[in-house]
């Protein structure tokens, strides 16, 4: 029998409370360069205590002459900030930064690229058109990002209450413009309007583009029975099409789409030495403004004095977090370039397997800060820039993973090489290839090779059989 009652009893436990400050600075680690010179900016505007050094005009006059301490002795302070003053005239700043004297700002030289309708419009009011510009405006305007019109004419010549014969001019002014191939209703169209840009096209080009169906689904021998040619003419002839471009619009950027990254990290080889610096160039030099000094000195309880350490507080926690933020990425990639450096002298050839639980037990942190810290970020390697999750790449194959193991991306380029050299007339197989792979120690299904070879754009055995 149990017996139920009421008792009293002393627990101690652990528990992580996430507090306001905690929240920031989990925030500011997941943050990029970009941002994180945005998030700045808007806590200078909210916390009047914080100021940009580099903005400030009196910094060097300060530092030269120390301010002159009045008020009560330090031990009366419940926080110390007396120290922290001192420490500020003294450094400066707290915090640690990299001075690059004549090296690189890794500030972009950014141009903004020209949208599809820009340079549509431009064009049209740069030539002399004989059709309706008007027209021939609201067509381009009406063209998705591929580059395809997207209304019928009848729709057209309705809207804007013209004749369809007017329309049809329009358009037709329209397809002339560069790219060839804006302004086609479906594929057969858009590909037949790039036929000039192939010099000496075989007269049955555009009586093969009747056939693009079969072509994409494989069936090469219909398409020769119905134009009454040999297999092998049809494939010169498929070779033909693909230099054609089926999206011609997406060469261009859309609305307001940004072009650029900014490495957050820079890792550079000198002299056989890998130097790692962190890029926060853009980020404002922060310091707390000492012309709220003397509002520390008023009797404790005022609220003119809570106001200014609960806001001196929060100052000094948002430069530690940034402090540490800067910290951990160092740590992450000095981790990571211990781990890949074979990689980045070398090439994707010697890219080794890596988790974010081999950065974290490297550097000492959870895995989660590991991800926190690497999330949407970059780095500029000698190998190019890369985002940072490209680095923490699986393992596949046999052995230790992270000895023999290979990842993804060599899998991948191995099985590049092997069809690039197979025999045309006789290439591999999926099962083949993955024979092939498993005696380089590379042991993966004939599914996975498959899948890969799909992600590579790389058609199946029957479409790259040639004849």
């Amino acid at each position: 029998m149990v017996r139920l009652g009421y008792g009293l009893s002393l627990e101690q436990t652990q528990k992580l409370i996430m507090t306001p400050e905690l929240r920031q600075a989990i925030t500011i680690l997941q943050l990029s360069a970009l941002d994180l010179s945005t998030y700045v900016e808007e806590q200078l505007l909210e916390n009047p205590l914080l100021e940009n050094l580099e903005e400030s005009t009196d910094i060097k006059g300060e530092a030269e002459t120390p301010a002159v301490e009045e008020g009560p002795p330090e031990d009366k302070w419940e926080v110390d900030w007396q120290d922290y003053f001192h420490d500020q005239d003294d450094n400066r700043v707290r915090q640690e930064r990299v001075v690059m004297e004549d090296k690189q700002r890794f500030d972009p030289f950014i141009t903004a690229a020209p949208t599809l309708l820009e340079h549509l419009v431009e064009q049209l009011h740069v030539q002399k058109l004989t059709a309706s510009l008007e027209i021939a405006e609201y067509i381009v305007g009406n063209l998705n990002d591929k580059g395809y019109l997207t209304l019928s004419l009848e729709d057209i010549a309705r809207e804007m209450n013209v004749p369809l014969a007017k329309v049809e001019e329009a358009l037709a002014a329209v397809q002339k413009l560069d790219p060839l191939g804006v302004g086609a209703r479906n594929l057969e169209e858009c590909l037949s309007l790039q036929l000039p840009l192939l010099s000496n096209y075989p007269p049955e080009l555009p009586v093969f583009l009747k056939h693009l169906e079969d072509l994409a689904a494989g069936r090469l021998q219909r398409i020769a029975q119905a134009l009454k040619i040999s297999l092998s003419r049809v494939q010169e002839l498929a070779d033909l099409v693909r230099k054609l471009d089926p999206k011609p619009g997406l060469r261009f950027s859309g609305p307001g789409e940004v072009r650029y990254i900014v490495p957050d990290v820079v890792i550079e080889e000198i002299e056989g030495e890998f130097i790692i610096l962190v890029n926060d160039i853009t980020v404002p030099r922060l310091g707390v403004n000492k012309a709220y000094r003397d509002a520390l000195n008023q009797d404790e309880g005022t609220d003119t004095r809570k106001f200014v350490e609960q806001k001196l507080n929060a100052a000094a926690w948002l430069i530690r977090s940034i402090e540490q933020r800067r910290l951990t990425l160092y740590k992450v990639a000095n981790a990571i370039v211990k781990w890949q450096t074979e990689f980045l002298r070398n090439g994707i050839r010697y890219l080794r397997p890596l988790t974010l639980k081999d950065i974290a037990e490297e550097i000492g942190v959870h895995e989660s800060t590991v991800s926190r810290a690497t999330a949407h970020k970059y780095v500029q390697t000698p190998r190019g820039i890369f985002e940072f999750k490209f680095f923490f790449a699986n393992s596949m194959g046999r052995g230790n993973q992270n000895d023999s193991g290979v990842t993804t991306d060599v899998i991948k380029l191995v099985l590049r090489d092997l069809i690039a050299s197979e025999n045309p007339k006789s290439p591999y197989s999926d099962q083949k290839l993955a024979d092939l792979l498993k005696a380089r120690d590379m042991e993966i299904s004939r599914r996975t090779v498959a899948k890969y070879r799909d992600e590579l754009g790389i058609a199946s055995t029957s479409v790259r059989k040639r004849y």
